[in-house]
């Protein structure tokens, strides 16, 4: 049970009773007042609390709905009460301060211990918040995210800026999330995917924020998905995601929106190159760019390739079948038939409940990622094989242990603890 800093006695007299069993999550900010609601619910046993948290700050109301895993995550004190600074950036974003976006997502991009317990803190806020909102949701979630992908000079910037034009001009809010290629030699990013959208980026109803990939697989970052969350609360309600030029195999991006879109030139490859298994497989939508001026020929001969290339392959929905479609960046020919499109994918998996069950999924693969990621950083930093490393390595370099014998033995001291 979870030990009350502040709260009256009759509270705590209701904690201390055998019959009910009560884990809240309270604010550290002096000017936020509390107001515990209890009352039994006789449908589940282990879920017999609702707890309700009112903030007259930012007059919203935090409901934290009760289920088992919720109560086991706080008993287990996973989740990360927030501090002064945490309160202050997640006031921000409530009230869409730019500022306060920006710092945020330098936040949950850190790799520093003390940030990252911070970005726990302020992901745990989001996350309840966006609770609300499902509560009195019932059309599917109140945002579209889409991944955009596709080989190196496709034009995916150029896309982005005109196709974001579009969506602020009809009142929406867009948020874009560039990743750049990280030097394998030197680690730094030239970041300069914004450079190719001046007008989007003087745009008040748009945000880009270009991120390194430090080295992360599949086009995107280790904290993408974390991004998309905190632009999410701040009020943006279409988030493009724009992957590092990718290959075939280089699709990650779609375990994080959607709608994934895949983006190729005119001069893409024949119907075999679009059969081949791969990204062209999870795509929801092909988009042949760039037909204009000489190329327009070779746009329609590309689209009918690939037209021809997707009967070949199973669809990932039997509720969709994935289109391609021509357009221009240049002339805006074909973006508002590209924006009905996916308004209605959009409207035909929110009816079926496809969106909420696809973010679920992915809510568990990337789970699984995490865990993936930190298992290397701590097998990394364990102090016996921190030791070895070097050694092992020298060893491997000159012939005298095979790669697989020095992870065997590196492994061994791994789990010796």
């Amino acid at each position: 049970m979870l030990v009350m800093r502040s709260g009256s006695k009759i509270f705590k007299t209701l904690c201390s009773s055998a019959s009910i069993k009560t884990r809240c999550k309270h604010s550290l900010t002096n000017s936020v007042d509390r107001y515990f609601d209890l009352r039994n619910n006789s449908k589940r046993k282990d879920e017999n609390i609702s707890t309700e948290y009112f903030r007259k700050k930012t007059k919203n109301a935090f409901f934290a709905r009760p289920s088992f895993l919720h109560t086991e995550s706080l008993e287990k004190g996973i989740l990360i009460e927030p501090d002064e600074y945490v309160q202050n950036i997640f006031d921000g974003l409530k009230n869409e301060d730019r500022g306060s976006l920006a710092r945020a997502i330098t936040l949950v991009e850190t790799s520093n211990p003390q940030k990252k317990v911070q970005a726990k803190a302020l992901l745990n806020l989001i996350l309840h918040d966006q609770e609300i909102s499902a509560v009195h949701s019932l059309k599917g979630p109140p945002t579209f995210r889409i991944g955009l992908s596709g080989p190196p000079g496709t034009g995916k910037s150029t896309f982005i800026e005109t196709f974001g034009k579009f969506l602020t001009e009809r009142d929406h809010k867009v948020a874009v999330l560039a990743v750049d290629p990280s030097s394998s030699r030197t680690g730094g990013s030239l970041l300069g995917d914004k450079t190719r959208m001046p007008e989007l980026s003087r745009d008040m109803n748009a945000f880009i924020r270009a991120s390194p990939s430090r080295g992360t697989l599949g086009g995107v970052t280790r904290t993408t998905n974390e991004a998309v969350l905190v632009c999410e609360a701040a009020g943006y309600d279409i988030i493009l995601i724009e992957t590092i030029g990718v290959g075939q195999t280089e699709f990650v991006v779609a375990d994080m929106v959607d709608m994934f879109c895949l983006l190729i030139p005119p001069a893409g490859g024949d119907e075999l190159q679009g059969i081949k298994k791969g990204i062209v497989e999870v795509a929801d939508l092909v988009v042949v760019n760039k037909c204009d001026g000489d190329l327009v020929n070779a746009a329609q001969i590309i689209q009918s390739e690939y037209i021809s290339a997707l009967k070949f392959i199973r669809k990932m929905n039997p509720l969709w079948s994935p289109q391609v479609l021509r357009i221009s960046s240049l002339t805006k020919m074909g973006i508002p038939s590209l924006w009905d499109n996916m308004c209605e994918f959009r409207q035909i998996m929110s009816v079926a409940g496809e969106l909420d069950r696809k973010r679920a999924d992915q809510k568990k693969i990337w789970m699984w990622n995490y865990i993936k990621d930190n298992i290397m950083d701590l097998f990394r930093s364990h102090p016996v094989v921190k030791e070895k490393i070097a050694t092992m390595e020298e060893r491997v370099s000159h012939g005298v242990l095979t790669p697989g014998e020095a992870a065997d033995v590196l492994l061994k001291d791994f789990m010796k603890d």
